[in-house]
């Protein structure tokens, strides 16, 4: 052998650096996942909280699918305004808390003390949909939704609660069909306040 030439046990294996790490060098970076996590985990809430929120909602469309199922029944068709009203009266954020009329009074006119009774909450009535019918019941539908209800929708409703059985009979399959879908798209795309 020559040996100017080196020979193959000469030589020696190279060494390796350190394998990076996926862990962030930096500390802005340790900053930049807090504020993700933190940006995700509230997220996440606020759409767990939004979807328990809407739960009454799902209810009222599974209940609306099952008369519509049936909506040949003059019972189904009879269904539809109690179900609108409930669905109405289950939103949240309709109902001021019991008191807050007080409140309001006791701001305007601090010299005088108001004290939180139940005989003093007894006068207070609530301002939901409770007591509405006709034009104020329209109104409320209405002020819910961003898209026009039909004008006569609160006397479609009310006649479909209080007509006799004959006028219902009397409905072509058309016009169940639009009340349906119309009450379908209240309660899908009605505004609630958050």
């Amino acid at each position: 052998m020559n040996p100017n030439i080196p020979s193959i046990e000469q030589l020696k294996e190279i060494a390796l650096p350190a394998p990076v790490s996926y862990a962030p060098q930096t500390w802005g970076w340790w900053v930049l996942l807090g504020l993700l996590v933190i940006t995700a985990l509230v997220i996440a809430a606020r759409r767990y909280w939004q979807w328990r929120r809407d739960r009454y909602r799902r209810e009222a469309l599974v209940r609306l699918a099952q008369l519509q199922q049936r909506s040949d029944d003059l019972n189904a068709l009879r269904e539809l305004p109690e179900l609108l009203k409930r669905t109405a009266l289950s939103m949240p954020n309709t109902n001021p808390p019991v008191g807050a009329s007080l409140l309001a009074k006791a701001t305007r006119h601090s010299t005088h003390e108001v004290t939180d009774t139940p005989l003093s909450r007894a006068g207070s009535l609530p301002q939901g949909p409770a007591p509405f019918g006709g034009k104020d019941w329209q109104t409320f539908l209405q002020q819910h939704i961003r898209q026009p209800l039909p004008a006569d929708f609160s006397q479609q409703l009310a006649q479909l609660a209080y007509a006799p059985d004959a006028t219902l009979r009397a409905l072509p399959a058309e016009h169940r069909q639009q009340l349906f879908d119309t009450c379908k798209h209240w309660v899908e795309h009605h505004h609630v306040a958050a």
